[in-house]
């Protein structure tokens, strides 16, 4: 499988869940984003079109984060669910956007339903 039928195919993954899955202002979407070797998450108000808070490995604060891919995920997740919480936002909708839930995906959802964020 080419990587043109993998983006392909994740592209059209995406626009199906896409379809129902929507953001608010008191329910944001979770964003979730994997690179080869980054992970980026955010929360997103589709109504207003805003990301709210952006959390990623390549931010300063994460520089010096140790461990294996997986084991960053986590910490990102616990990371932006922390965030949330402060700015008062305990719920979410959980957008794995086209990736499968297993692996750094699943990691960083734990991590954020641990730290207190309800999915």
């Amino acid at each position: 499988m080419s990587q043109i039928d993998k983006t392909a195919r994740r592209q059209k993954i995406k626009a199906r869940s896409r379809a129902t899955v929507q953001g608010t202002g008191t329910r944001p979407r979770l964003c979730v984003f994997r690179s080869l070797s980054q992970i980026y998450a955010q929360l997103i108000d589709d109504e207003s079109g805003k990301t709210l808070i952006a959390v990623s490995t390549m931010s300063k604060d994460n520089a010096g984060l140790q461990g294996s891919k997986s084991e960053k995920s986590a910490a990102i997740g616990k990371q932006i669910a922390e965030k949330a919480i402060a700015q008062g936002i305990s719920s979410v909708v959980f957008d794995r956007n086209g990736f499968r839930y297993h692996g750094r995906i699943k990691a960083l959802a734990d991590g954020a339903r641990q730290a207190g964020l309800i999915f």
